[in-house]
């Protein structure tokens, strides 16, 4: 076989579709689009992360993940191969790191790392040392001071503890002796000696009598009241039984009589009276 006749595998190869060419080519008016309908307008097709209607894997997953520490320290990273440029027996601060054009700003706390190698022994004095760097460096017959110390990790307290310390209740404070209650209570005065505040105490029986002779001056009252309710239907009855108002109506009738009879006298006169008259 030789190059020239070298053929791509049926198939493999096929012409471009040429749309809106005619509809003698089978692909003209409509363009193999059909009439209307979403899939017949230009830009069409859901989005990439449109997965038939459901909430999305965009929507599922929550929108941040973590936190950001507001406590974080930023330290500015120094390895040991930096420190190639002390003498033997030189001192490694911050200030000298910066100095020497190791550290650029002074604004953050330096780190040693453990990255390299050291020959010298050095007298090293910043804010944090690894623990590979710490090392490397007694290793190499050097001292390292860290300005702010850590407790080491046998003494570090865990989030169970930390947590656990935080929900138990505080401890009541002592009471010193100047505020002491024992301090300031009085003594109980003696049995034998009379004391100006035992005679309020003498006196307060007194009060209790009193109160108690007003309790029962109050029924007296009462009573005197119920007596004078009772006395007022009596007079009531007397009013009821006089026998007053039948005499008074008897004495009317007669009097009405007595003119019922004046009249039958003067309707009939004596004829004798009557020419004597005349």
């Amino acid at each position: 076989m030789e190059q020239h006749e070298l053929r791509p595998p049926r198939g493999a190869k096929r012409p471009r579709k040429r749309i809106g060419r005619g509809n003698a080519s089978g692909h003209g008016t409509y363009s193999g689009r059909g009439i209307k309908g979403q899939q017949s307008r230009s830009g069409s097709g859901p989005s990439h992360a449109f997965e038939g209607g459901q909430t999305p894997l965009v929507r599922r997953l929550p929108r941040r993940r973590g936190f950001t520490n507001p406590f974080r320290v930023a330290y500015t990273p120094v390895n040991l191969h930096d420190l190639a440029k002390f003498p033997d027996g030189g001192e490694v601060t911050p200030e000298s790191l910066h100095e020497m054009g190791v550290v650029r700003s002074l604004r953050r706390p330096v780190k040693l790392l453990g990255d390299g190698d050291l020959s010298v022994a050095l007298m090293v004095r910043t804010h944090r040392v690894s623990d590979a760097a710490r090392a490397k460096i007694e290793a190499a017959g050097g001292t390292v001071e860290e300005l702010t110390p850590r407790p080491p990790p046998s003494e570090r307290e865990t989030k169970a503890e930390r947590r656990a310390k935080a929900r138990a209740p505080k401890a009541e404070e002592p009471a010193s002796e100047e505020t002491s209650p024992q301090a300031e209570a009085p003594e109980a005065p003696s049995a034998d000696v009379d004391t100006p505040e035992a005679k309020p105490s003498a006196a307060k029986p007194k009060k209790a009598t009193a109160k108690a002779e007003a309790a029962e001056k109050k029924p007296k009252k009462a009573t005197a009241k119920a007596e004078a309710g009772e006395e007022k239907p009596k007079k009531a009855r007397k009013a009821k039984t006089s026998a007053s108002k039948p005499k008074k109506s008897a004495a009317k009738a007669k009097k009405g009589e007595a003119e019922a009879a004046g009249t039958e006298e003067n309707v009939s006169p004596d004829p004798e009276a009557a020419a004597a008259k005349d």
